[in-house]
Protein backbone atom coordinates (compact mmCIF):
# COMPACT_ATOMS: atom_id res chain seq x y z
CA UNK A 1 0.00 0.00 0.00
CA UNK A 2 1.61 3.28 -1.09
CA UNK A 3 1.28 6.77 1.41
CA UNK A 4 -1.62 9.44 1.59
CA UNK A 5 0.26 11.22 4.18
CA UNK A 6 2.92 12.82 5.90
CA UNK A 7 3.03 13.55 10.13
CA UNK A 8 6.21 14.95 11.47
CA UNK A 9 7.25 15.37 15.01
CA UNK A 10 7.91 19.41 15.47
CA UNK A 11 10.49 19.40 18.41
CA UNK A 12 13.52 18.18 17.31
CA UNK A 13 12.50 17.06 14.01
CA UNK A 14 11.72 20.63 12.55
CA UNK A 15 12.78 23.24 15.38
CA UNK A 16 16.52 22.62 16.92
CA UNK A 17 15.07 23.30 20.80
CA UNK A 18 15.53 20.15 23.04
CA UNK A 19 18.07 22.15 24.44
CA UNK A 20 16.08 24.75 25.12
CA UNK A 21 13.45 22.86 26.22
CA UNK A 22 15.88 20.97 28.53
CA UNK A 23 17.10 24.70 29.83
CA UNK A 24 13.36 25.31 30.96
CA UNK A 25 12.52 22.46 32.20
CA UNK A 26 15.91 22.43 34.51
CA UNK A 27 15.39 26.04 35.26
CA UNK A 28 11.54 25.51 36.28
CA UNK A 29 11.75 22.57 38.61
CA UNK A 30 15.09 24.20 40.35
CA UNK A 31 12.64 26.60 41.71
CA UNK A 32 11.02 23.60 43.05
CA UNK A 33 13.69 22.09 44.62
CA UNK A 34 14.00 19.45 42.04
CA UNK A 35 17.32 18.74 40.40
CA UNK A 36 17.33 17.67 36.44
CA UNK A 37 20.40 16.87 34.85
CA UNK A 38 20.82 17.02 30.90
CA UNK A 39 21.25 13.44 30.95
CA UNK A 40 17.85 12.49 33.04
CA UNK A 41 16.09 14.34 30.26
CA UNK A 42 17.66 12.74 27.71
CA UNK A 43 16.83 9.06 28.95
CA UNK A 44 14.23 10.02 31.20
CA UNK A 45 12.01 12.01 30.20
CA UNK A 46 12.67 13.64 26.66
CA UNK A 47 8.90 12.57 24.30
CA UNK A 48 7.47 13.69 27.35
CA UNK A 49 4.71 16.95 26.89
CA UNK A 50 5.38 19.57 28.99
CA UNK A 51 2.48 18.45 31.69
CA UNK A 52 3.77 14.54 31.72
CA UNK A 53 7.38 15.53 31.69
CA UNK A 54 6.65 18.01 34.87
CA UNK A 55 4.85 15.27 36.25
CA UNK A 56 7.24 12.60 35.85
CA UNK A 57 9.85 14.18 37.04
CA UNK A 58 8.12 15.62 40.38
CA UNK A 59 7.17 12.00 41.27
CA UNK A 60 10.62 11.00 40.82
CA UNK A 61 11.37 13.62 43.56
CA UNK A 62 9.32 12.36 45.79
CA UNK A 63 6.68 15.67 45.35
CA UNK A 64 2.91 15.94 44.68
CA UNK A 65 1.20 16.36 41.38
CA UNK A 66 -1.93 18.07 42.11
CA UNK A 67 -3.59 19.23 38.72
CA UNK A 68 -3.16 22.95 39.51
CA UNK A 69 -0.10 22.34 40.47
CA UNK A 70 0.75 20.91 36.87
CA UNK A 71 -1.08 23.77 35.03
CA UNK A 72 1.14 26.52 36.68
CA UNK A 73 4.50 24.82 36.07
CA UNK A 74 3.78 24.52 32.16
CA UNK A 75 2.31 28.00 32.58
CA UNK A 76 5.60 29.06 33.78
CA UNK A 77 7.46 27.55 31.30
CA UNK A 78 5.40 28.18 28.14
CA UNK A 79 6.09 31.98 29.52
CA UNK A 80 9.94 31.47 29.19
CA UNK A 81 9.92 29.65 26.14
CA UNK A 82 7.84 32.86 24.36
CA UNK A 83 10.46 34.73 25.65
CA UNK A 84 13.49 32.92 24.45
CA UNK A 85 11.60 31.90 20.67
CA UNK A 86 11.09 35.49 20.62
CA UNK A 87 14.65 36.14 20.33
CA UNK A 88 14.90 33.58 17.70
CA UNK A 89 14.55 29.89 16.83
CA UNK A 90 16.88 27.51 15.41
CA UNK A 91 15.53 25.11 12.58
CA UNK A 92 17.29 22.29 11.44
CA UNK A 93 18.74 22.05 7.80
CA UNK A 94 16.26 21.33 5.14
CA UNK A 95 12.81 21.68 7.66
CA UNK A 96 10.96 24.00 5.34
CA UNK A 97 11.88 22.21 2.33
CA UNK A 98 10.51 18.98 3.29
CA UNK A 99 7.56 20.73 4.83
CA UNK A 100 6.89 22.32 1.04
CA UNK A 101 7.82 19.28 -0.60
CA UNK A 102 5.93 16.82 1.19
CA UNK A 103 2.76 19.08 1.24
CA UNK A 104 3.37 19.09 -2.63
CA UNK A 105 2.71 15.82 -3.08
CA UNK A 106 0.49 14.38 0.33
CA UNK A 107 -1.07 16.31 2.76
CA UNK A 108 0.87 16.90 6.22
CA UNK A 109 0.15 17.02 9.53
CA UNK A 110 2.17 17.68 12.72
CA UNK A 111 1.91 15.70 15.82
CA UNK A 112 3.90 17.26 18.67
CA UNK A 113 3.87 17.05 22.78
CA UNK A 114 4.56 20.62 21.97
CA UNK A 115 1.74 23.60 22.69
CA UNK A 116 -0.23 24.88 20.21
CA UNK A 117 0.88 28.64 20.20
CA UNK A 118 4.55 26.94 19.79
CA UNK A 119 3.93 24.94 16.95
CA UNK A 120 2.23 27.85 14.96
CA UNK A 121 5.12 30.48 15.74
CA UNK A 122 7.62 27.93 14.45
CA UNK A 123 5.55 27.08 11.19
CA UNK A 124 5.44 31.13 10.61
CA UNK A 125 8.83 31.52 10.78
CA UNK A 126 9.23 28.41 8.65
CA UNK A 127 6.61 29.90 6.26
CA UNK A 128 5.02 26.90 5.97
CA UNK A 129 2.12 27.00 8.02
CA UNK A 130 -0.18 26.83 5.39
CA UNK A 131 1.09 23.85 4.38
CA UNK A 132 0.55 21.84 7.69
CA UNK A 133 -3.34 20.40 7.16
CA UNK A 134 -3.63 19.66 10.43
CA UNK A 135 -1.59 20.32 13.97
CA UNK A 136 -2.05 17.79 17.15
CA UNK A 137 -0.41 19.46 19.95
CA UNK A 138 -0.60 19.08 23.75
CA UNK A 139 -3.77 20.65 24.38
CA UNK A 140 -5.42 18.12 22.00
CA UNK A 141 -4.28 14.83 23.67
CA UNK A 142 -4.87 13.50 26.97
CA UNK A 143 -2.04 10.85 26.56
CA UNK A 144 1.43 12.12 25.52
CA UNK A 145 4.41 10.12 23.46
CA UNK A 146 5.00 7.07 23.35
CA UNK A 147 1.24 5.77 23.60
CA UNK A 148 -0.41 6.19 20.31
CA UNK A 149 -3.27 8.60 20.99
CA UNK A 150 -1.54 11.42 19.14
CA UNK A 151 -1.05 9.94 16.78
CA UNK A 152 -4.75 8.60 15.98
CA UNK A 153 -5.90 11.99 16.76
CA UNK A 154 -3.46 13.27 13.77
CA UNK A 155 -5.09 10.51 11.43
CA UNK A 156 -9.07 11.29 12.18
CA UNK A 157 -7.66 15.28 11.28
CA UNK A 158 -6.36 14.62 8.16
CA UNK A 159 -9.42 12.29 7.62
CA UNK A 160 -12.04 15.08 8.61
CA UNK A 161 -10.29 17.38 6.10
CA UNK A 162 -11.23 15.01 3.60
CA UNK A 163 -7.83 13.42 2.33
CA UNK A 164 -7.89 9.65 1.51
CA UNK A 165 -11.50 9.83 0.26
CA UNK A 166 -13.67 11.50 -2.38
CA UNK A 167 -12.30 9.19 -5.79
CA UNK A 168 -10.79 6.76 -3.45
CA UNK A 169 -13.09 3.84 -2.39
CA UNK A 170 -11.92 3.80 1.19
CA UNK A 171 -10.69 6.19 3.88
CA UNK A 172 -7.21 7.00 4.39
CA UNK A 173 -5.25 4.06 6.52
CA UNK A 174 -2.41 4.32 9.67
CA UNK A 175 -0.26 2.35 7.16
CA UNK A 176 -0.40 4.80 5.02
CA UNK A 177 0.78 7.16 7.13
CA UNK A 178 4.38 8.36 7.13
CA UNK A 179 5.97 9.81 10.48
CA UNK A 180 9.26 11.32 11.03
CA UNK A 181 10.51 11.40 14.62
CA UNK A 182 13.56 11.76 16.40
CA UNK A 183 12.65 10.22 19.49
CA UNK A 184 12.71 6.71 20.88
CA UNK A 185 8.76 7.98 22.07
CA UNK A 186 7.80 9.11 19.54
CA UNK A 187 8.61 6.01 17.38
CA UNK A 188 7.14 3.77 19.65
CA UNK A 189 3.51 6.06 19.39
CA UNK A 190 4.05 6.41 15.47
CA UNK A 191 3.90 2.40 15.69
CA UNK A 192 1.56 1.86 17.86
CA UNK A 193 -0.85 3.84 15.61
CA UNK A 194 -0.34 1.52 12.94
CA UNK A 195 1.77 4.14 11.26
CA UNK A 196 5.27 3.71 9.56
CA UNK A 197 7.91 5.56 10.90
CA UNK A 198 10.97 7.37 9.76
CA UNK A 199 13.70 8.13 12.50
CA UNK A 200 15.47 11.09 11.79
CA UNK A 201 19.67 10.98 14.35
CA UNK A 202 18.95 14.37 15.57
CA UNK A 203 18.31 13.47 18.79
CA UNK A 204 19.01 9.70 19.23
CA UNK A 205 21.35 6.92 17.19
CA UNK A 206 20.40 5.56 13.96
CA UNK A 207 20.30 1.52 16.01
CA UNK A 208 18.44 3.47 18.92
CA UNK A 209 16.12 4.57 16.70
CA UNK A 210 16.08 1.37 14.85
CA UNK A 211 15.83 -0.71 18.11
CA UNK A 212 12.69 1.34 19.22
CA UNK A 213 10.67 0.01 16.05
CA UNK A 214 11.71 2.85 13.17
CA UNK A 215 11.68 0.92 9.85
CA UNK A 216 14.62 2.89 8.98
CA UNK A 217 16.42 5.76 9.38
CA UNK A 218 18.21 9.22 7.59
CA UNK A 219 20.77 11.65 9.26
CA UNK A 220 19.19 14.79 8.27
CA UNK A 221 16.30 16.39 6.87
CA UNK A 222 18.04 16.89 3.35
CA UNK A 223 17.34 13.23 2.91
CA UNK A 224 13.74 13.35 3.43
CA UNK A 225 12.54 13.94 -0.25
CA UNK A 226 9.41 12.67 -2.08
CA UNK A 227 12.12 10.93 -4.41
CA UNK A 228 13.54 9.14 -1.31
CA UNK A 229 9.79 8.67 0.17
CA UNK A 230 8.30 7.22 -2.64
CA UNK A 231 11.83 4.71 -3.23
CA UNK A 232 11.56 3.52 0.20
CA UNK A 233 7.44 3.58 0.89
CA UNK A 234 5.97 4.03 -2.62
CA UNK A 235 4.31 7.09 -3.84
Amino acid sequence: MGLGAVIFDFNGVLVDDESLHFALFRDVLAQEGVRMTEHDYHERYLGYDDRRCFEEALRDAGQATPPGRLDELVERKAARYVAEAGRGLRFFPGAADALEQSAARWPVAICSGALRAEIRYGLQLLGRLDRVTAIISAEDAEKCKPDPQGYLMALDALRSHGHGTGSRAYPLAAVECLVIEDSLAGIISAKGAGMRAVGVTNTYTGPELLDAGADTVIDGLSAFTPEWISAQFGG
